[in-house]
């Protein structure tokens, strides 16, 4: 697995390398969101550590231009700022998952194999029909009416499971637990903050929340 890492904090960089070599991982360093996007454009990539605050074009910048290339790497957000707001900002230029620094060790590993293991599987899968809303697990596409939506492999995966079980409740706890596993140490309103995205890409009230209980698929007419 090849690993690239975006971060101008050079000591926490190349102390993020030190350890994921040892881990079995081949690691980039780049210190700059221009050099960041570059490489990765060119080069073949099985994850992106893409801080948000760098030097040249800051990490929500790379990360639209990334998606906007067709580029589905996928890609852990790194930064110092907190709340929900940043964390939705860089949801939906297209990240997968949003670390706060300071973080552990520990945990952005186990957040970074969560993030390979739910790489596109090659095997095959069918195609979930909801009304308008067309699911194909097998090459990780949605689309609803005529169009295409262009989803993250984290969005995708959240939507992949109310597909799987549409017209029930699904609660947020169960989203975590499929979703995040159970590595994920942090704010459970993370769910909260990708439904929302989904509803945006997708239609308001494809997905509905049943308060207390969580969320429900909802079919077209």
């Amino acid at each position: 697995m090849r690993l690239l890492i975006v971060e101008d904090e050079k000591r926490l960089a190349l102390s993020l390398a030190k350890g994921l070599t040892a881990e079995g991982y081949a690691v980039d360093v780049v210190h700059d969101g221009r050099e960041g996007l570059h490489r990765a454009t060119e080069g073949t990539y099985d994850l992106l550590i893409l801080d948000i605050m760098l030097p040249g074009l800051n990490g929500y910048r790379v990360c639209a231009a990334l998606r906007a290339a067709g580029h589905d790497v996928p890609i852990l957000m790194l930064t110092a700022k907190d709340g929900e707001y940043d964390e939705a900002e860089g949801l939906d230029t297209g990240a997968d998952d949003y670390l706060t620094k300071p973080f552990s060790y520990v945990v952005l590993v186990a957040r970074i194999k969560a993030l390979l293991r739910r790489r596109p599987a090659t095997g095959a899968s069918p195609v979930h029909v909801h009304g308008d809303l067309k699911v194909d697990t097998a090459a990780r596409r949605v689309f609803l009416g005529e169009g295409e939506v262009v989803l993250t492999a984290k969005e995708f995966s959240v939507l992949e499971h109310l597909v799987l079980r549409a017209g029930e409740v699904v609660s947020k706890a169960d989203i975590l637990e499929h979703v995040w596993d159970f590595a994920y140490d942090g704010d459970p309103n993370i769910v909260e903050v990708y439904i929302s995205v989904l509803r945006r890409k997708l239609r308001a009230g494809l997905i509905r929340t049943v308060r207390g209980a969580g969320y429900r698929l909802e079919t077209a007419p």
